[in-house]
């Protein structure tokens, strides 16, 4: 054994001396030579080594230089979370998305404003800055994306429209407005209460401006005078307050005028369903005086009663929605608005819709032309910004975006369209069932004729009739603002004389009075009529040159007095029948002159002077025999000019066929003309 293993450790030994390689794998061996007393032989022997130290790596050139100086990594900053967020986010999905429970959600957003309305798992967290405020204060980072595994459905109706009721739990107490002038204002009231006006004209011509006031409104005071007691306009506001289901407060007027009378006022309105209370009723009847400011206090502290057994209350949160209470042009400022909000807190940059026009809020004013920075519910507000000026009434509707506002506007006006179109539709099919009735029995007579074919009789019908025929008045309107030229074209409908003269409304805007506008007026012949608005030098410097006349006011009834003087003057004179005297025929008798047996009535005149040379009427009972002229009249065979009254004549007329009975009336009249007048009745 001892010898086969000493022939083995000597090849190794061999194969090692000869300086080839070690295997792969194999660790480096070191070996040593001993000798055996036992068997006098040489035996090799393998240690193994595997110390660090005596194998370690030989440092390179560049290690060698290198100065001795430990270099430590820098400290890491722990990575915040990224978390996912969108907006309306539910307070369970909020805390969903960051992994926390409910409770923790609740407890961060005791430190972040705005949130107290946020007080359910279920509730809709419709702020995104609280959304990020309660994400940061977790220490996690959010990232906006859309709503997950929500795919909304193409919807077909693609309007803006009102969300649906909010929470009693979140509303805030506000007073509403008041209705009596165009215009929004608010007043502070000693209480540190304030209250909405909203002011709507009492003119007749202003019935669309109450209308919609009393739709805004939370509570209408209708002011009475108590002089003139109730007025038709003070019933159709009674009317109007009445179906908006708006509780009423009477200001019984001008109690400091002699001719006052309360008592005669509060019996006046209880004939048309508003019973004060001293006459065993609910309304308050308060007497005032605006002129000497008597009782007014006394008004705000109804005002503000009435508000209290309401329990008025208004939505702060969420997108905007409110009503345009008006519209102007400004030279200077550019498309303004008024606007009363009524949900909501309308903020710069908000994205607003109303009607046909869209507005990204640039700057908002309050009634003295001040900038605010914010708008609650309650709160009237100019607003800057319009793409296109709404117009008075329209509700506004804030969106997400203006991408959504355009969207909005295309859907809108492809309804408007369509509504158009369908009108036009039913035009051309009543067009076409008349022409149908005069076609259908000529078609049926061509074919009854056969090969003898209809001819035409008469020339050829015109398609296009000429329309230009009678007087023609053409008008341009130009006003301060939408509501008033909405009045003004409301008046103008109510026009039901084009018999007579026809009425043209060329262009009607908001503005002041352009080249534009004169051009048009020059081209169609019109006058223009400007409501409250300035004409630049210039413009009139155009419609003088072009012989255009323009002509400004500021009462809408004295602007409709001279359009119907304008109309009256260009109808043509007419011409009037005047009885200037009568005579009664006694008997007929006949004389000869030149062979020939001429009629002569024996009269006697009951009226006036008989003139030879006025034209004379025979009449018989009631039904006019014969007009014409006298040619001979006698007193006493004298040929005379004139017969006096109660004195007897006899009279030939030019016509000699016509006979004379007892009992008929000769009547001389004359024919004067004069300027017709308009019957038109704006109402007012």
């Amino acid at each position: 054994y001892h010898y086969y293993m000493a022939k083995k450790m000597l090849f190794l030994a061999f194969f090692h001396g000869s300086g080839m390689p070690c295997s792969r794998g194999i660790p480096n061996l070191r070996h040593t030579v001993c000798t055996s007393s036992t068997r006098n032989m040489t035996v090799i022997r393998q240690m193994l080594h595997i110390t660090t130290i005596k194998h370690k790596k030989r440092k390179t050139h560049d290690e060698k230089n290198a100065s001795n100086v430990l270099n430590f990594s820098p400290k890491t900053k722990p990575k915040e979370r990224v978390v996912d967020v969108w907006k309306n986010m539910t307070v369970t999905d909020l805390a969903n998305t960051m992994d926390r429970d409910v409770d923790h959600v609740f407890e961060v957003m005791t430190f972040v404003n705005d949130s107290v309305y946020y007080n359910k798992p279920s509730s809709v967290i419709d702020n995104f800055v609280v959304i990020q405020d309660v994400v940061k204060k977790s220490g996690m980072k959010c990232r906006t994306v859309p709503r997950p595994d929500v795919k909304e459905p193409e919807t077909i109706n693609k309007d803006a429209t009102k969300r649906p009721p909010p929470d009693p739990s979140v509303l805030v107490k506000q007073f509403g407005g008041i209705t009596q002038h165009i215009g929004a204002f608010s007043v502070k009231l000693q209480s540190k209460d304030t209250i909405t006006f909203l002011d709507t004209p009492g003119h007749a011509a202003f019935t669309a401006m109450r209308a919609r006031g009393a739709q805004v409104t939370d509570i209408v005071v209708l002011v009475v005078a108590a002089d003139d007691g109730v007025m038709e306009q003070t019933v159709e506001s009674i009317k109007m307050a009445k179906a908006a289901e708006v509780p009423i407060i009477v200001a019984i007027n001008k109690i400091d005028k002699a001719e006052a009378d309360i008592e005669r006022t509060k019996d006046m309105l209880m004939q048309h369903g508003i019973q004060v209370e001293d006459r065993g009723g609910e309304v308050q009847a308060i007497p005032i005086s605006a002129l000497q400011k008597t009782n007014l206090d006394i008004l705000s502290e109804a005002i503000a009663l009435q508000a209290e057994l309401m329990d008025l209350k208004g939505d702060p949160r969420g997108l905007v929605e409110g009503t345009v209470v008006e519209s102007k042009t400004d030279p200077h400022r550019g498309k303004l608005s008024t606007a009363i909000v009524q949900r909501g807190t309308l903020r710069k940059g908000a994205v607003l819709v109303a009607g046909l026009a869209w507005a990204k809020v640039r700057v908002m004013f309050n009634e003295k032309g001040q900038l605010v920075q914010e708008a609650p519910p309650a709160t009237p507000v100019e607003v800057l910004g319009w793409r296109e000026l709404p117009s008075a009434g329209d509700e506004i509707i804030q969106v997400e975006s203006e991408r959504r506002a355009n969207e909005v506007m295309r859907w809108r006006q492809s309804l408007q369209q369509t509504e158009k179109q369908e009108v036009d539709r039913e035009a051309v099919e009543a067009k076409l069932q008349e022409h149908l009735k005069v076609y259908k029995p000529q078609l049926e007579e061509r074919r009854r004729l056969g090969k003898y074919k209809m001819r035409r009789t008469g020339p050829r019908e015109k398609e296009i009739k000429d329309d230009d025929q009678g007087p023609r008045v053409s008008i341009v309107v130009k006003g301060d603002v939408d509501g008033s030229v909405e009045a003004i074209l409301d008046v103008l409908e109510t026009y039901d004389d084009n018999e007579k003269c026809k009425l043209d409304l060329v262009h009607y805007g908001i503005g002041a009075v352009t080249e534009t506008d004169v051009e048009l007026a020059d081209a169609f012949n019109a006058i223009v009529y400007s409501f409250n608005v300035e004409t630049p030098d210039r413009v009139k410097k155009l419609a003088k040159e072009n012989n255009i006349s323009i002509r400004p006011h500021n009462i809408i009834y004295k602007l409709i007095d001279d359009l119907k003087k304008e109309i009256s003057a260009s109808l043509p004179l007419i011409d009037l029948c005047q009885s200037v005297c009568e005579a009664n025929v006694l008997q007929m008798f006949e004389i000869t002159e030149k062979k020939k047996k001429l009629p002569v009535a024996g009269c006697r005149c009951t009226k006036g002077v008989l003139k030879k040379s006025g034209k004379y009427r025979l009449v018989r009972g009631q039904e006019v025999i014969h007009e014409g002229t006298m040619v001979s009249m006698r007193h006493l065979k004298n040929e005379v000019d004139s017969i006096k009254k109660d004195v007897e004549c006899g009279l030939r007329l030019e016509d000699m066929t016509v006979t004379f009975n007892p009992g008929d009336t000769l009547i001389c009249y004359e024919m004067k003309q004069e300027e017709q007048t308009t019957d038109w009745d704006p109402g007012f």
